[in-house]
């Protein structure tokens, strides 16, 4: 361990109080102890039905991880066909192959394009734009030639291999997101963010034009999901991760003609030989004939909450139920689905798709005293015994934003649509909602009490036990500023009082509760970081929860985006972290007493929690170290350097901290 900074005699100088206080001990932190990967599972986003090694169709779909993997899977048998990696991106919502037989990657975390092809295995092509650092969807276009939508800048590209990129530029001024896109006749059809918008491009010229609103469709709060042609139809799923509206547009007479309601993403299938679609509508596969507007059943199910396509088409699997071509596709999981229009034949296999690590983002100690995990992005959560060291993982769930124990239960903040759910351990899990076919059980476990998506809310980024009550403090969608402060009374099921903009324009990243008052950490960010802030500075404030009233509010560290963790000490000083600065706030006297500089750093990261077992405060530092700080010297020691974000202190008194996907403990 290494000490990193000693503040001045002046700054170390501490009151007559502290001075009284148990002493810190003396004995340095053990070194850091890995425990490995808690949680791994399959998360596959983007995909497509084509063909793959040895001219045989298979499903393919990139699956998320550190790297994230293109995979080829046999649709007869489920089995993995082919596995490559993509060295430097951390997943792909854009999948998609060319008429000439190669297959397009587009990836998110460095933005890269890659190209798969028989000859040449997969091809790293590097940034088709160099300021986009997110490609969101593909589309073929001719011959080797692809089409793609971009983040941050919102920029429409193509790639030939033949001539390399060009940049369509930037489709709207309003819009940093070009969300889905797809292909037809000369034609690039593109959707973006809220409030949603279609272009349609000419692939030549680069003309673009924006397409008429359907009538009665209100854009704002709503994306342009998913866009896909097929047959001269144009399909437009307007809403967001949960099943909407599909549009349909008829290319050559230029109108809407007809809406399926509620349809899932996140593409329909090529069209059959008379131009008729497969997709998921209000969870089953159904049929879509545009020329009738009929929409048929085929009986097969798709429970759960996601029930997104990763990739739909035609493959012939030469099995006796499914002569010619059956409908086959994907779901997040890495099960797949198979649908025979000749004889009604359907069935759901488990496909060999490899888990891959999922990183944590929410670590807690629980109601029986184990340490849980929740996952970023592929979700699920996994509880460790701190005595005995086994572990349990539950898959098949969201995202979570934080978690904490309350009333027995462990409550969990999920993403998006700031969902909060409760989980007994003692009781069976059965995830209802986020199984893809789940079998008849128990009640739901997780169960699902309340989101705040009326509220334009989706993450619950600040969950607290505060007396009788659960408090959850959360950020707000995209385009929108305003946290909520919610308060759960869980012996009458029901919201005690649920406020917007409690900090004007900010959201609540952290919450810390004595004596029946909430405190609360803002941050100037919404939930996504392409709305721009209106406030200077981060915000702390009180909250009384008998009052529901406001109590006061104070700016602790100036200048700082935000305060995204608070923990009292035994003394009952409250602290907190906000960037480089670590700071003690006299809730009695309303101000700052203590300030201690770790670096320069304006981070809106950051974790700290006192240990009561030493009386020291322990914290990740901007995503860059976990330290131990004496609150009494201030003095503070580096546990581990590494890109750590979160943390928590178990009632053993040792601490655990995640980087990336590994979870790691500092014993007492």
């Amino acid at each position: 361990m290494t000490l990193i900074r000693r503040l001045s005699a002046a700054a170390l100088t501490v009151t007559t109080l502290l001075a009284m206080a148990a002493p810190v001990s003396a004995q340095p932190a053990r070194a850091p102890e890995d425990l490995g990967v808690p949680l791994q599972d399959v998360l596959l986003i983007g995909g497509t039905v084509a063909p793959g090694p040895g001219g045989r169709t298979v499903l393919w779909g990139a699956s998320s991880g550190s790297p994230a993997h293109l995979n080829a899977v046999d649709p007869a048998t489920g089995a993995e066909a082919a596995r490559f990696d993509l060295p430097g991106a951390d997943g792909s919502w854009a999948v998609d192959a060319t008429p000439d037989g190669s297959v397009y990657t587009g990836t998110y975390g460095q933005g890269h394009l890659f190209r798969w092809t028989e000859q040449a295995g997969v091809q790293d092509l590097g940034r088709p734009i160099a300021s986009e650092t997110f490609i969101w969807s593909l589309a073929a276009g001719e011959g080797a030639t692809v089409y793609g939508g971009t983040y941050p800048g919102g920029r429409l590209f193509a790639y030939d291999p033949a001539t390399g990129a060009r940049d369509y530029g930037r489709l709207s001024p309003a819009h940093a997101y070009v969300r889905s896109v797809s292909y037809a006749n000369g034609k690039i059809y593109a959707g973006t963010e809220a409030p949603a918008a279609v272009f349609e491009i000419d692939a030549a010229t680069g003309v673009s034009k924006q397409l008429p609103t359907p009538d009665g469709l209100d854009p704002a709060g709503k994306w342009a999901y998913d866009v896909n042609a097929a047959a001269g139809h144009l399909y437009v799923r307007y809403g967001g991760a949960s099943p909407g509206p599909l549009h349909v547009w008829d290319i050559a007479a230029g109108r809407w003609i007809d809406t399926i309601d509620p349809a899932h993403g996140l593409d329909v299938s090529p069209p059959d030989e008379e131009g008729r679609v497969y997709l998921v509508k209000a969870g089953e596969l159904v049929r879509y004939d545009p020329r009738t507007k009929v929409t048929t059943p085929t009986g097969l199910p798709f429970a759960g909450r996601v029930a997104n396509t990763r990739g739909i088409g035609w493959a012939e699997l030469g099995l006796p139920d499914y002569p010619g071509r059956s409908i086959v596709g994907l779901l997040w999981r890495g099960l797949m689905f198979r649908y025979n229009p000749e004889t009604g034949a359907k069935s759901f296999v488990q496909t060999g798709v490899r888990g891959e690590p999922i990183d944590v983002t929410a670590l807690a100690e629980g109601p029986d005293g184990r340490m849980y995990a929740g996952g970023f992005l592929n979700g699920g959560f996994a509880a460790l015994n701190a005595r005995t060291g086994e572990r349990e993982e539950f898959h098949t769930f969201s995202q979570s934003e934080d978690m904490a124990a309350h009333d027995g239960k462990l409550y969990i903040g999920a993403y998006p649509e700031a969902r909060v759910y409760a989980y007994d351990p003692k009781l069976p899990w059965n995830s209802t909602e986020y199984s893809p076919s789940p079998e008849p059980g128990p009640a739901a476990n997780p169960a699902r009490l309340f989101d705040l998506a009326a509220d334009k809310q989706i993450r619950p980024r600040a969950i607290v036990s505060a007396g009788r009550y659960l408090a959850t403090g959360t950020m707000p969608d995209l385009g929108h500023l305003g946290g909520v402060l919610a308060l759960w009374d869980a012996k009458t099921g029901t919201l005690k009082h649920a406020q917007r903009d409690v900090i004007k324009d900010q959201s609540i990243v952290a919450l810390a509760y004595r004596d029946g008052v909430l405190y609360g950490g803002t941050s100037i960010y919404s939930g996504q970081s392409a709305t721009p802030p209106t406030q200077p500075e981060a915000k702390l404030f009180a909250w009384s929860v008998k009052e529901n009233r406001l109590l006061w509010e104070l700016v602790p560290a100036p200048g700082k985006p935000a305060i995204p963790d608070l923990t009292f000490d035994a003394l009952g000083r409250l602290w907190g972290i906000a960037g480089g600065e670590v700071f003690a706030v006299s809730t009695a006297a309303r101000k700052v007493t203590k300030r201690i500089t770790l670096s320069g750093s304006k981070s809106a990261t950051g974790r700290l929690v006192f240990n009561r077992r030493d009386l020291s405060l322990y914290g990740a530092h901007a995503g860059q170290y976990v330290f131990k700080l004496n609150p009494l010297t201030g003095r503070h020691t580096v546990l581990k350097e590494g890109p750590v974000h979160q943390l928590a202190v178990h009632g053993s008194g040792d601490v655990y901290f995640a980087e990336g996907p590994r979870l790691f403990r500092v014993a007492r």
